[in-house]
């Protein structure tokens, strides 16, 4: 992950998909910042009546599978996910080959704001 500080910020450049995959034991359990391309967004809601969100975030043939609790500002394309990621001991689709998960704090498409889950879960 690469960090700079600006005038007293810490700005971090996004990890590719590609880079999070490739050292999976690192990151897991660690909050990262991702950035690929989203696609089949699914609307979801549990058995408790908690309605969430799921994509696929890619480059190329990699794929993680994301999970927000925030409806995305987008449907598809660029995206920025802030999140915690777990890595899988098998893929979690049979479909694709993503041994990784994240559960997102933040996605942010394009140009479009941060929507967190802060803003419309209150927290205690």
């Amino acid at each position: 992950m690469n960090v700079a500080f600006v005038l007293g910020l810490v700005l971090v450049t996004p990890l590719s998909v590609s880079e999070l995959l490739s050292n999976p034991d690192r990151f897991h359990g660690q909050p990262v910042t991702i950035s690929g391309t989203m696609s089949d967004l699914r609307d979801s809601i549990s058995r408790r009546g908690t309605r969430y969100y799921t994509f696929h975030l890619s480059e190329g043939p990699k794929t993680v599978y994301v999970t927000s609790f925030v409806k995305p500002p987008c449907r598809a394309g660029a995206t920025t996910v802030e999140g915690t990621f777990e890595q899988m001991e098998r893929p979690v689709r049979v479909s694709y080959s993503s041994y990784g998960r994240l559960t997102a704090r933040t996605v942010t498409c394009g140009s479009e704001p941060a929507k967190e889950v802060s803003d419309l879960i209150p927290i205690p």
